[in-house]
Order: C-alpha cells, then sequence, then structure tokens
C-alpha cells in the first residue's frame, strides 16, 4: 500500500483538483467516503464531490450541540447539491446519558480529560461507524491550517483506521478556497464572516481575534495541540 500511496502522490502533482479527485476515484476500489463538517474547506470540496455522487458516499457528524447556522448551511448545501445525499451520524443517547449524569452537561470546561472525553462520544465514535468498511476517506484538511498538519500528503495511510485518507484541498490557501466559494456560489456558514474560521460545536468554538491562530478559537480555554481526535496526524520526521 505505501507503494501504490507514494506513485499516486507522484501522479497527483500538478493536477487540478477536479482531475485529481476523479483520478483517484479511479484508483482506489470499495467504499469511499467523503465526511463535512459544513466548514468552509469542506463546502468547496462538495462543489467538487458532487459530480461524483454515484462513486462516493457522503456523511456529517452531528454532535447535539451544533450552532443553529451550521444546520442553516447543511439545508442550503442540500438545496444546492440535491444529488447528494449527506447521512447524518449521531452520538449514542446512553453515552450522552452517562456523561452528563457524570460530569454535568457542561462538564468539558473543567479539564482536558473531559473534553477529549466529550469530543470522543460525540465525534470519533460517531465517526468510527461512519467509516466503516470504507477504504478511502475524503477530507477538507489543509497543509496551513495547524502546525501538526503541514508535513501532511494529498494520500495517507491512517493508522487508526485502516484506511487511505485523501486531502485534496492540502495546498490550497484560505485565500484559493475563499475565491472559488465566490466564484461557483457555494453556500457559507454564516459565522464565517463574522471571525469563525474554525466551527464546532457551539460551547466549545468562539470567533477570532484579529491576529490569531486558525484553531485558536476551538477550545480557547486549553493551551497546547487543539485536536478533537478525528484527524490525529503523525509527522513522520518525529
Amino acid at each position: 500500500m505505501m507503494e501504490k500511496l507514494k506513485y499516486l502522490n507522484k501522479e497527483l502533482q500538478g493536477k487540478t483538483i477536479q482531475d485529481a479527485l476523479a483520478f483517484v476515484l479511479e484508483n482506489f476500489e470499495g467504499k469511499k467516503v467523503f465526511s463535512t463538517s459544513f466548514g468552509i474547506e469542506d463546502q468547496l470540496l462538495t462543489h467538487y464531490v458532487a459530480p461524483h455522487f454515484e462513486k462516493l458516499s457522503v456523511f456529517t457528524l452531528d454532535t447535539g450541540r451544533q450552532f443553529n447556522e451550521t444546520y442553516e448551511v447543511f439545508h442550503k448545501t442540500q438545496k444546492k447539491y440535491p444529488e447528494l445525499h449527506i447521512e447524518t451520524f449521531f452520538p449514542e443517547e446512553k453515552d450522552i446519558m452517562e456523561y452528563v449524569a457524570a460530569n454535568g452537561i457542561n462538564g468539558f470546561y473543567d479539564s482536558i480529560e473531559k473534553r477529549k472525553s466529550c469530543c470522543y462520544m460525540r465525534k470519533v465514535k460517531p465517526l468510527q461507524r461512519a467509516i466503516k468498511g470504507a477504504g478511502l476517506w475524503i477530507t477538507g484538511l489543509r497543509a496551513e491550517q495547524s502546525q501538526n498538519r503541514e508535513s501532511m500528503e494529498f494520500l495517507e495511510w491512517d493508522e487508526a483506521n485502516q484506511l487511505v485518507k485523501y486531502n485534496p484541498l492540502l495546498h490550497y490557501s484560505l485565500k484559493q478556497v475563499e475565491e472559488e466559494i465566490n466564484e461557483y456560489k457555494v453556500p457559507v456558514n454564516s459565522l464565517y464572516k463574522k471571525g469563525f474560521l474554525s466551527i464546532g460545536c457551539a460551547p466549545c468554538t468562539r470567533a477570532l481575534a484579529e491576529g490569531e491562530d486558525f484553531r485558536a478559537g476551538r477550545w480557547w480555554w486549553e493551551n497546547g495541540k487543539k485536536e478533537c481526535g478525528l484527524h490525529i496526524h503523525q509527522d513522520k520526521n518525529h
């Protein structure tokens, strides 16, 4: 598999996103999935994957603590791309009841461990159900989004989930994403223009102040590397 990925990554260099996406879908058999959180990157990717709706499945994770604005852009996206069926995966009711009973409704503010436990319950476990049986997972990750993502490649083996992760927008700048979003008139979460560059659960997301890092608005009360467990990238150089 690693030799195949090395070859395919080389072949992807210089291709347009349309050609690259078609190339990757042709070179992988089995179940292929695209995950969207309705952030600006995922919205642009939705535009590009829509013509391939018969070759992949699209899903989103509803944590139960989303912004209403996220549901609004979900609705607008379905109307613009009616050919896409976006399947929604929810947390298990039992997990939520046990967490709230033990930690309180907003217990994730109390410690990093409790926050990560909440992310695991509301995101990671539903994700595992969503990607079960998949061989290829398409994501909207970009290299400039956070430091631990800078050494990524277009196609990578995801050891934790035992599949290949494909990052079509890897080398896109935020400006490029915004330009193409405007060009294709793709719906965008209304919070984005209010300074919410990375939008997660409502209790754990705030707008960015000028000059702040891309992910500073997520879990802002914590220090150190901030990930929820969905996209943990292992730097090959460390």
